[in-house]
């Protein structure tokens, strides 16, 4: 048994996961210790200035520094800190590569789109097992990036990242509360754009099964539920018609935010971007629909993705 952390930085939240790995049968196994998020949106105005906010790093090293103390508390032998899609972009990523290091010790990873993808898919995959002969699309809809992994039970085998999420999207589109017909019709251009560049590497007529990870994917499975309050147990493996989860991913993009932070179940830190997510997830799986000729009919939302996976290469 070891203990690990790892700490998944992305565009828009900061999680980390401290677990113990047992590796005694053959194949590891996660035992959560602590799992947490804070919304800390690095990629605050990261797409139009090429840069990261000062304010946006000041909140970052504030969630990071009390990591490092949990990290401290609870005894975890290794640590891995993955950065993703607002890191890769920015011109002054040293500042937050530094301050990373300072605070936990060791040097954050500014991981590639293709990285992500694997580790999205292999936290995915562990446990949601996938059968012989099937092949699984996992769709990782982050804040500045989506990560489309196609893979059987021997693993990936394509996957591509693009710069779709929903920070990216409601910053550079849906700026009115709800958004205009004009400016969603603008966001799915942008959609409908970055599935066809995924196509180019991903073979997405192949699917036999999609499962969405991340937080936008498991708010809109919580909207379908209507769910008293955000349960992850309730969320986790979930298998929803495309049809069920459209009609709650539309809902989503056309409510006021005031409206989207009364929901019981909605993340105080998603509010104003869960429009977006709504939008891309309901493009996505409208085009996988057309793209399988109507074998993909449903979606499995799923609760461990790229903090699992990163917890799971550290040993």
């Amino acid at each position: 048994m070891t203990r690990v952390a790892a700490i998944d930085c992305g565009t828009n939240s900061l999680r980390l996961l401290i677990a113990d790995i047992d590796r005694s049968n053959g194949t590891a196994k996660l035992t959560d210790v602590v799992r947490e998020m804070r919304v800390v949106r690095l990629g605050q105005g990261v797409d139009a200035s090429g840069e990261l906010a000062p304010e946006a790093l000041e909140r970052t090293f504030a969630a990071t520094a009390d990591y490092a103390a949990m990290i401290r508390e609870h005894g975890a032998e290794s640590i891995r800190f993955v950065a993703t899609s607002a890191s890769r972009d920015a011109r002054n990523r040293q500042v937050f590569v530094d301050g990373i290091r300072d605070l936990l010790g060791v040097e954050p990873e500014v991981i590639s789109g293709d990285e992500e993808a694997a580790l999205s898919f292999a936290g995915a995959s562990s446990v949601l097992p996938i059968l012989d002969g099937e092949h699984v699309l996992v769709v990782d809809l982050g804040g500045g990036s989506t990560e489309f992994v196609l893979g059987t039970a021997g693993g990936v085998t394509a996957a591509k990242s693009v710069d779709v999420g929903c920070v990216r999207l409601t910053e550079r589109h849906l700026q009115d509360d709800p958004p205009t017909a004009k400016q969603i019709a603008a966001a799915e251009a942008d959609v409908d754009a970055a599935i066809t560049l995924a196509g180019l590497d991903v073979p997405l007529e192949r699917a036999t099964a999609v499962v969405g990870v991340a937080g936008s994917i498991t708010t809109i499975t919580a909207h379908a539920l209507r769910l008293p309050e955000y349960s992850p147990a309730a969320i986790h493996g979930t298998e929803l018609s495309i049809g069920t989860i459209t009609e709650a991913a539309t809902d989503l993009l056309h409510m006021t935010r005031r409206e989207r932070a009364e929901l019981a179940y909605m993340h105080p830190g998603r509010v104003d971007v869960m429009g977006a997510g709504g939008l891309v997830w309901r493009r996505i799986l409208e085009r996988l629909n057309e793209l399988t000729a109507g074998r993909i009919v449903t979606a499995t939302a799923s609760e461990h993705d790229i903090l699992d996976g990163i917890a799971l290469s550290l040993h």
